[in-house]
């Protein structure tokens, strides 16, 4: 996919400050610190565009990145930092359950995990979150260049026996370093729009 121009169209709280646009929206949902700005560089072919920040839980708004004019990335906040606040972490989720359930356009959630360790309860909780909304979910295992080649496979056995995909969902492992997985990335997108392009 080659990616010619990108902008963070919108940062929004409420459902009346979404793109009116109607694009396809590809949703990033992971715990805190996980990678997920890392992921969006990767994908846009940006160093710094969506900020790497060393403090947890700094996203507060769904971000939409729109991507070649042709669909939108949503980083929406982490999730599982226990320094925010009980009110803080309650008006996240309530964001992002509204862009959940109302949001036609969404047609993939890519849900980040750290390749480096099994499931977290709060990871287990977001899956099972996305699939009662019925979201066909992406598992990006991030971080995989800090696993040796000899360890992979037992982490990702961990991770899918944990995770206990449901049929049509899928696993992708991602470097945000050596660049793993981003052309696999890539193709989800690809399959929801109207052009290929691949370089």
């Amino acid at each position: 996919m080659k990616i010619n121009n990108v902008a963070l169209s919108i940062s929004a709280v409420r459902r009346s400050q979404y793109p009116k646009d109607d694009k396809p929206e590809f949703l990033l949902v992971g715990r805190s610190n996980v990678g997920k700005s890392s992921f969006v560089n990767t994908i846009i072919n940006r160093k710094n565009y969506a900020r790497i920040s060393s403090r947890p839980g700094k996203t507060q708004t769904l971000n939409f990145y729109l991507v070649n004019n042709d669909f939108y990335l949503v980083d929406v906040p982490g999730y599982g930092y226990a320094s925010l606040s009980k009110q803080k972490q309650m008006r996240f989720g309530m964001m992002v359950e509204e862009y959940l359930s109302t949001r036609p356009n969404l047609k993939e959630v890519f849900m980040l995990i750290d390749f480096r360790h099994k499931p977290s309860e709060a990871d287990l909780m977001m899956y099972d979150y996305l699939k009662y909304f019925e979201k066909r979910v992406t598992i990006i295992a991030t971080k995989v260049d800090k696993v040796s080649v000899n360890q992979r496979e037992k982490n990702k056995k961990i991770i899918l026996d944990t995770l206990d995909l449901v049929i049509g969902d899928s696993f992708i492992m991602f470097s945000s370093i050596t660049k793993d997985g981003k052309k696999e990335a890539h193709a989800v997108i690809e399959r929801y729009l109207d052009f290929i392009d691949v370089d």
